[in-house]
Formats: C-alpha cells, structure tokens, sequence
C-alpha cells in the first residue's frame, strides 16, 4: 500500500490494536509517534519496532486523551517531530463492567464516554486542525460493532462507539473539500488484552465466547484489524470518507 515518508499519530498505542496499527505503519514506511498513558509498555514496543526496520522512526509521548492540553500537545508533538501529520489512528478505549442500564453507575458512564468518545472528538478537533490547513491526511476512529448494533448490558460503551460513528461522518462531510478523510472501522471480537480482561471480569470463557459469537468460531486477531485500518490509511483507499468499515468476521450479517 505504501506510506514512505508519511507522519502518524496512533493513540492507545501500547498493545491490542493500537499497537498492530503501529506495527503496520511502520512495517509501511511511516514515522509514527505512540500515544498512550502507559509509557513503559509504549517504550518497549518502540524498541521492538525500531528494531524490526533499520529506517524505522518510532517515538513515544505519554497522553491521556481526555485531556484537551494533553491531546493538542501530542499533535504538536507529532508535527515537531517528523514535519506534518499524514495520518492519525483514533484507537484509545477502555471497557466498563457489564451491568443493566437500570443498574449502571453514572461514574462509569462518564469515564468511558471519556476516554472512547470525548477522546475522539479531541483527537479529531486538534488533528483536523492541522491537516485541514496542510490540504491532506487520513484519519481512522476505530469505533466497534456496538456502534451498529446495541448489545446488551454495555450502555456506556454502546453509547461511545455510536458517537464516535457520528463523529467520524461530521468529520468526513466538514472536511472533504480540504483533502482529508475521515473513516471509522468497527472491529468485532478480538484478541486483545482489554477484550479478555473483560471476560475475565463477567467469568466468561473468551474462546467459547467468541465461538458463539462469530460465524467464524473465533476471535479477530489485532493484526486483521490493523489490515484494514492499514488500507483506509493509505493512498489505496484515496477515494475512501465517511465510511464504516465493519471487520467482524460477519457477525452483524447473522
């Protein structure tokens, strides 16, 4: 696909998908600044990728994305750093406890309203301002199959994911005319540390668990995300904004 020379910015960077978005951008070419609040696990992970590519441009910036001055320093940070941003990866989340909505804390609702819906408004609203100016760039929200179908038991982050959909198409329909795109994808079940801490948490067997809920038996792997994510990044997907990119293995087709 090819993104030599290009900037990236990907958020939630350290593991699970964030960190084979990462690992995909730079296998194609791209410089790329991890953004995560777990720097530790975020730095050794630029260890590992620099090592992957002599060429590789990796560095790393503590951010938490529900701070407005944390999020506008980060694409600052990105710009200094490498010259402009090409391409952002929307990917910070964090999923609550399962509870009936009669039952849900409004704490919680606002902690994951926070960080996987407020967080992409801001990541947006600072790198658009960016890259609407410079006449170019690729954005991806990963947002979630609960963006387009409700599941039980998750309103907080059913409400998020929907948002970030929302948010992606304003983005999109706003920005067209300055030479940005702006797509989501929504993964379905996958493999990743924050998926099966969850399970972990309800009691549930994750790989029974996504037997039953993937036509394919199974759960994704990070790296089929960041496949997809890879493409709408890249100059393939150049006529590609406002889409919803479902990878989900056909869930949402049963």
């Amino acid at each position: 696909m090819g993104l030599g020379g290009a900037s990236a910015l990907v958020t939630g960077a350290a593991q699970g998908i964030g960190a084979a978005v990462a690992a995909r951008l730079v296998a194609e070419g791209a410089a790329v600044l991890l953004c995560d609040l777990d720097v530790d696990r975020a730095d050794a992970l630029a260890r590992q990728l620099e090592a992957s590519r002599p060429d590789a441009r990796v560095a790393v910036r503590r951010t938490d994305v529900t701070d407005e001055g944390d999020v506008r320093d980060a694409v600052d940070d990105a710009v200094d750093r490498f010259g402009r941003l090409d391409v952002a990866v929307n990917n910070a989340a964090v999923i609550p406890d399962h509870r009936p909505l009669v039952d849900a804390r409004l704490e919680d609702f606002r902690r994951v309203t926070a960080v996987d819906l407020e967080g992409v408004f801001l990541c947006l609203k600072h790198e658009l301002a960016v890259m609407a100016p410079a006449g170019a760039g690729s954005i991806v929200n990963v947002a979630s199959v609960n963006g387009r179908r409700a599941q039980p038991l998750a309103a907080a982050y059913n409400a998020a994911k929907h948002g970030v959909i929302g948010l992606t198409r304003t983005a999109a329909t706003e920005h067209v005319a300055d030479g940005v795109r702006v797509n989501a994808v929504c993964p379905g079940a996958t493999r990743t540390p924050m998926m099966e801490s969850a399970m972990a948490r309800r009691g549930v067997d994750a790989d029974q668990h996504a037997a039953r809920l993937s036509p394919m038996g199974r759960f994704a792997e990070p790296s089929e995300i960041a496949s997809a994510i890879g493409w709408l990044c890249s100059p393939a997907a150049s006529f590609v904004t406002g889409e919803v990119l479902v990878v989900d293995g056909g869930y949402l087709t049963c």
